[in-house]
């Protein structure tokens, strides 16, 4: 992959570059403790999990040990996806989570959003350790050392965590351990104002001393357990005890001259791959901005989402098509339904939840692409040792006939993947784009324009749109033509404009890119909708 000089798009900041190791992420000093341990001699293993522990303080609103994480890992030529996704407890039974639910959609019964029934088994940490213990030369206490000093000393609270933070503070408010801990006085910190969270030290300290058995099994489970079952969740310690993480195979597709490798079901990068190939049988060359690239990326990007969210679970439990949907024949009849006018599918995107996002690449060439969610703001509202608890059942159906029906012990369809670009056999680059539905929407778009030759940069601040249902589609409107706009709503697109989008908590999702050239040296890009940046050495 080549990019063209002068880059065909002229990007909102230069793409970083450096002859090392990199980290780019979602919040400066997290990106800089990444590259602290590089620097020390550490692997990509270990920058990325000291990353990923200080995001847990500095936006503990979309990540913590209270959640999930996925991984996708390239050491010495070898890729390798890892699964810290969580299960249902033992006691989920999808008649009594039916009868119990008091959330509905279209008068039947979901999951709700809220509360202990949509709390799963949390996995993050567990990963954590399994990715040290496969490729870190650090220990965890050692990596957890940066993220214990600032949870116990406080950080200035960022413009945009602020933001997301207050539209939360309604949510949590009335869950009396979450409100003590990300509510100091009983309200959101201002942006600039420091946070500290002296529980989570202690939690992450009591890791440290203990190693994540403390959480799956010990001390810190018993207090998550109880905090669930108070809140009418059926999270008990043998499912903390029994967790395990999975290394599994990537799964990829060829697009414009490279690979795109995702993670494997039950995460959506499958999504982004029918996408992709849909995508490149209808033909996208052209300007990022131009009228009918767009309106034939959006068409793509609903009619994967159909399929994915009418067949993707856990593939232990259903059979999920993934090597149809991935596969050219199969995005070729899809592509056929395709026409000049927008269509609906039948599906509807999720809800605008929050994740983060890291890349880190190290001098020996090795790479991780590590993403880390509570799922939607604050996760569950529950809060047990400083950290909140997710509320990824939420994802799950209660309709006995779906394939990501709610079962024991089975993992929901997850929204969060990480990604990475491979050409000629050889690693190019470790990228994701966070942000629920918009990330396999982010993966087509962005892999889309670095096919183009924008750098990795020009790549993440080229406008985007983010599919929303039926035919409603939020662009960023200030950044497109007027014409392109109109063009698109003669075509059938239900344009919500962004100053709408932003209104009612919406986002484009949040990138980071390192790319490794031929010769080795990187180039980084890091999200301008975000707080973050890429940093390397």
């Amino acid at each position: 992959m080549e990019f063209e000089y002068p880059w065909g798009f002229t990007g909102r900041r230069s793409a970083v570059m450096a002859p090392n190791g990199m980290v780019a992420t979602s919040h400066p000093l997290a990106a800089r403790t990444g590259v602290k341990i590089l620097e020390d001699g550490g692997t990509a293993a270990d920058a990325a999990i000291a990353t990923a522990a200080v995001l847990n303080v500095v936006e503990p609103h979309m990540t913590g040990i209270g959640g999930d994480a996925f991984a996708l890992t390239q050491f010495d030529g070898e890729y390798r996806a890892l699964n810290a996704s969580g299960r249902a407890p033992a006691e989920a039974d999808l008649e009594d989570y039916r009868e119990r639910t008091d959330a509905e959609e279209n008068g039947n019964p979901v999951m709700p959003e809220d509360g202990g029934l949509p709390v799963t088994v949390p996995g993050a940490l567990d990963g954590w350790a399994t990715l040290l213990e496969e490729y870190g030369q650090f220990d965890l206490a050692e990596v957890l050392r940066p993220a214990i000093d600032y949870a116990e000393g406080g950080v200035p609270v960022t413009e945009y965590v602020a933001r997301q933070w207050a539209n939360a503070a309604e949510r949590i408010a009335g869950f009396e351990e979450s409100a003590q801990t990300f509510l100091p006085d009983n309200r959101a910190p201002e942006p600039g104002e420091r946070f500290s969270n002296p529980g989570f030290a202690e939690s992450l300290e009591s890791v440290a001393r203990e190693g994540p058995e403390v959480l799956y099994g010990g001390e810190l489970g018993e207090r998550v357990v109880e905090v669930v079952r108070e809140n009418g969740g059926t999270l008990s310690l043998a499912d903390l005890e029994a967790h395990e993480s999975t290394w599994e195979e990537p799964i990829g597709t060829a697009f414009d001259g490279v690979e795109v490798l995702e993670h494997p079901p039950n995460g959506q990068g499958i999504v982004a791959l029918e996408a992709l190939n849909v995508a490149e049988e209808l033909g996208i060359e052209g300007e990022p901005t131009s009228e009918e690239r767009l309106h034939r990326l959006i068409e793509a990007t609903k009619l994967a989402f159909a399929d994915g969210y009418a067949h993707v679970s856990d593939p232990e439990h259903v059979d999920v098509p993934t090597e149809t949907m991935r596969s050219k024949a199969y995005a070729k009849e899809r592509a056929g339904e395709i026409g000049p006018e927008a269509r609906t599918y039948g599906a509807k995107a999720s809800e605008h939840a929050n994740t983060v996002y890291l890349s880190v690449v190290d001098p020996q060439g090795n790479a991780v692409s590590f993403i880390n969610s509570v799922y939607m703001s604050f996760g569950s509202g529950l809060t047990a040792g400083g950290f909140a608890l997710q509320n990824r059942g939420h994802s799950f159906s209660l309709d006995p006939e779906h394939a990501n029906r709610l079962a024991p012990g089975k993992r929901p369809f997850h929204t969060i993947i990480p990604a990475m670009l491979r050409e000629d056999g050889e690693f190019r680059a470790s990228w994701g784009v966070m942000g629920g539905s918009m990330q396999p929407q982010g993966h087509l778009q962005v892999a889309a324009n670095l096919t183009e030759g924008l750098n990795p940069q020009a790549a993440l601040d080229a406008p985007r749109f983010r599919w929303l249902d039926g035919n409603r589609v939020a662009l960023e409107t200030s950044r497109l033509s007027d014409e392109v706009v109109e063009g698109l709503r003669d075509r059938g697109h239900e344009v919500v404009n962004e100053g709408e989008f932003f209104d009612e908590g919406g986002h484009w999702g949040g990138g980071q890119i390192v790319y490794r050239g031929a010769e080795g040296d990187l180039i980084g890009g890091s999200d301008p909708r975000r707080d973050g940046q890429a940093v390397g050495f």
